[in-house]
């Protein structure tokens, strides 16, 4: 191309999903110059996802966007409980009780639970928030079309609205462009898993009349059953009429939504059909998360069923892991091995969220179908079986954040076994690769609140050394270091030792009683050098 245009800038992120948003939100707060590039006009006009994951609504809440998300749809708790239904005018099968965001708010494992801001509202609050930081630019109907990767630098070929050529130099280029995603295949980065998992449908759909042609009322998820099986579920956008119906395994019903549409509720009602999208249900993850000075993240580096609810957490995971170190780097006092530990660190987690969220559809494939010639009431005993027993296939709000790096060649071991890779019960966990366990300090700060956008040394208890050494060591580095004192039996209790080294990303680091001679070195290798 003959590109008349040349622009430079520090990263380059391909892709304006909530992925890419929120790497160029993170890149932007710690004033690394951004350039993000998306293909479409950045409207967006169907809710693939629908609930902001505890863990994202953490980051919100360090961005200091966690009460715009909190409320940007319902005015006040929305529906919380999962409902299985034969049809929305017929049986209840079952009802499983979740506490509304409201009581959950104080509550023992995270100060933000997950909240209901469907993509159509979420994805706004972040472009505008990353549209705010000075260093960060967004371009709209603007397309990569290639790039070329030298030592230091990377130059990349766009076409601009107007379809004319641009060329952007950049340090680094991340990938957030999705499942087909251009920057994947440039790089040649295979994928590995089960692939194709199911052809699925989703209605999007406008209906105030809905809610009162039967007796169920709102639910967070309505997963519908009947003599097929279990065929879909229904879940409300908002408050005022909007619907997502999505058909787990029939795509013939994209031919034929009004069917599909009667069959949910048990007969014809008014409605407003917005959007039929098909779409693959994946269970895929890449076999490597970069090349060189090239990243992938988001849908661009794993696809999994969205039957979790964990797709757009793992990404957005991806996003903030990747922009603390990437700024690292650009500041210069990161070191070699820090970016070599993203993908050692991202990739397993990408690959257990995967293996969960498959197993919990194929759980929900498993409600038998009714036998040709089977009493109703023999197939009601059969599902009714399966359904007592889907519990042990769900996959706990509390494992979203329950993740550990091991083997990171960034945080430095202390001995203690392993945590689960899938616990059934919430166990705290503050060993050095451990998300930092959540407690509360005072009326609502939660000790996330004390967390630096840098480093962060707790000193914990009364008795607890001062840290000289490490800040001295952060100071021979240039590594930003904060040192925040804690006297509080919970906070204690929780991190079991006196010194608690915890990441830009609140992840720990390091832990012990004290650091002394070691300081250097332990700094040293959670900066990667």
């Amino acid at each position: 191309m003959t590109t008349s245009k040349i622009l430079d800038t520090s990263v380059l992120v391909v892709g304006a999903g909530p992925v890419g948003l929120a790497l160029a939100l993170e890149l932007g707060r710690r004033n690394i110059s951004c350039i993000l590039v998306e293909k479409r006009d950045g409207r967006t006009d169907v809710p693939k996802m629908s609930e902001v994951s505890t863990r994202i609504m953490e980051f919100c809440r360090r961005w200091g966007i966690a009460d715009e998300a909190r409320t940007a749809v319902w005015p006040n708790d929305p529906p919380s409980d999962f409902l299985y239904v034969d049809t929305l005018q017929g049986q209840l099968r079952r009802r499983q009780l979740y506490n509304p965001p409201s009581r959950e708010k104080h509550g023992y494992y995270t100060p933000e639970p997950a909240v209901q801001c469907p993509q159509i509202f979420f994805d706004p609050i972040l472009a505008r928030h990353a549209a705010q930081q000075e260093s960060v630019t967004i371009l709209y109907k603007t397309e990569l079309v290639g790039f070329v990767e030298h030592a230091d630098i990377i130059v990349s070929e766009l076409k601009d609205p107007d379809g004319q050529p641009v060329s952007v130099r950049s340090r680094y280029l991340v990938g957030c462009d999705g499942a087909s995603s251009i920057v994947r295949e440039a790089l040649d980065i295979p994928l590995s898993g089960l692939g194709d998992v199911a052809q699925s449908v989703s209605l999007f759909f406008d209906s105030p009349e809905l809610v009162s042609l039967h007796d169920k009322g709102f639910a967070r998820n309505t997963r519908l059953i009947d003599a097929g099986g279990c065929w879909g579920e229904l879940i409300p956008i908002d408050s005022r009429g909007l619907w997502r119906l999505t058909i787990f395994d029939e795509p013939e019903s994209a031919q034929d939504p009004d069917r599909y549409m009667r069959r949910m509720l048990g007969q014809t009602f008014p409605y407003k059909m917005l959007n039929v999208m098909q779409w693959s249900r994946k269970d895929f993850v890449a076999d490597s998360y970069g090349r060189g000075r090239v990243f992938i993240a988001g849908d661009a580096a794993h696809q999994v069923s969205p039957t979790g609810g964990i797709g757009m957490a793992t990404g957005v995971e991806e996003a903030v892991n990747l922009g603390w170190k990437i700024a690292a780097v650009i500041e210069g006092w990161g070191g070699p091995r820090l970016l070599e530990s993203y993908g050692i660190e991202r990739r397993p987690v990408a690959q257990r969220n995967a293996m969960t969220s498959t197993r919990t559809y194929q759980a929900l494939m498993a409600i038998p179908k009714r036998a040709e010639g089977e009493p109703r009431t023999t197939h009601d005993e059969r599902v009714n079986g399966v359904l007592m027993d889907l519990d042990q296939y769900a996959t706990p709000d509390f494992v979203k954040v329950q993740y550990t790096y091991e083997d990171s060649p960034i945080c430095v071991a202390d001995g203690t076994p392993a945590d689960p890779v899938l616990p059934r019960t919430f166990t705290p966990s503050a060993r050095p690769g451990a998300r930092a366990p959540h407690a509360w300090l005072t009326g609502d700060q939660s000790v996330f609140d004390v967390f630096g956008e840098d480093f962060t040394l707790l000193r914990l208890g009364k008795s607890a050394p001062d840290g000289p050494d490490f800040q001295v060591a952060a100071q021979m580095r240039n590594v930003r270091l904060s040192v925040v004192h804690i006297v509080n039996p919970d906070v204690e209790k929780l991190y079991e030792t006196a010194l608690v080294l915890i990441r830009p990303d609140g992840h720990v680091a390091w832990r012990g009683s004290h650091a002394g001679e070691d300081a250097l070195a332990i700094i040293d290798q959670i900066r990667g050098a």
